[in-house]
């Protein structure tokens, strides 16, 4: 049962949970109208105290399209914080309102925290560079509607893999999926961090690391692309040198499969030039109708309304 639970990490969630909730976000998918009022009468607030356009207003549309009504804020200035409410209190008035909450924080560990004074679900909407596992359901929602399945397959991930939330979420469930392979492309300055090496090698995941992505694309069925993220980086001029490393274009297309797929969790600034939207390989804004629906299984799921 995923009533009243809270969605901190995809590992909060076991293999069968996160197939039943891939199913439904697919029913959701191709029959909307029998399910717009499953959540009437049910109130989702969104706190989002770091900026967010596609995850916010995604969490805000799957709710409304469960016949449900939406309270919150996407700016942390208007909050009481600026007064000096701790998060512990903010959560606990909040939750005395509403049914669930979705809420992302530029803090890692916000949303456990969050979740140990809520008594309704927290759904973690990502936490610095820690965790996005609503983002992971969209993720796998995509791949396994396009390519059928999300297991036995490679999948490269390109760009900053060091601090890119998405890619690490996306990495921990794929793994536990039988044959699926890994390829980590960035350069040495933005590579995975050693934990989550640590964790792939403990379990015999199959994996290996590339310099250059012209060099590995063609092995791939899913290419993850992400962005050099400048609020992620200490020192500018290191955002500087490393940002235009990664650029997809039609060119490193022509090295890959046909039914090669390229997702990117969005927003993307330039490392894929827009030549590439025109690519029926090139899938991220599929991707961002996808998270809709996998938003609303989810919703659905942990208040009860399925």
């Amino acid at each position: 049962m995923l009533k009243g639970r809270h969605l901190i990490e995809p590992g909060d969630l076991t293999v069968s949970e996160i197939d039943e909730i891939i199913s439904l976000a697919e029913q959701m998918n191709v029959d909307p109208i029998s399910f717009q009022d499953v959540c009437r009468g049910k109130i989702l607030a969104t706190l989002f105290f770091e900026p967010s356009t596609r995850t916010r207003l995604s969490f805000e549309a799957a709710m409304l399209h469960l016949g449900g009504t939406v309270e919150g804020f996407a700016d942390a200035s208007v909050t009481s914080g600026t007064k000096g409410e701790t998060l512990a209190d903010t959560i606990r008035v909040v939750s005395s309102y509403v049914d669930c909450i979705a809420m992302r924080n530029p803090k890692e560990g916000a949303a456990l925290l969050a979740s140990k004074y809520s008594p309704v679900p927290i759904i973690n909407a990502g936490d610095g560079g820690h965790s996005h596992p609503t983002q992971t359901l969209t993720d796998l929602v995509t791949i396994r509607r396009l390519l059928g399945d999300y297991q036995g397959i490679t999948i490269g991930f390109c760009g900053d893999l060091k601090f890119g939330r998405t890619v690490h979420s996306l990495t921990q469930a794929m793994s536990r999926y039988k044959g699926n392979k890994f390829v980590f492309i960035s350069p040495k300055e933005l590579c995975m961090p050693e934990y989550m090496i640590k964790q792939l090698e403990e379990n015999n995941i199959n994996f290996e690391t590339a310099e250059h992505l012209e060099d590995v694309i063609g092995n791939l069925d899913v290419l993850y692309m992400t962005r050099v993220q400048k609020e992620r980086f200490f020192n500018e001029q290191d955002y500087l040198r490393l940002k235009d490393s990664y650029i997809l274009n039609k060119e490193k297309m022509k090295k890959a499969k046909d039914h090669m797929i390229v997702l990117h969790p969005l927003p993307r600034v330039n490392e894929i030039a827009p030549e590439v939207d025109d690519d029926p390989r090139a899938a991220y804004f599929k991707q961002v109708k996808f998270g809709m629906y996998a938003r609303m299984a989810l919703i659905a799921k942990v208040t009860g309304s399925l």
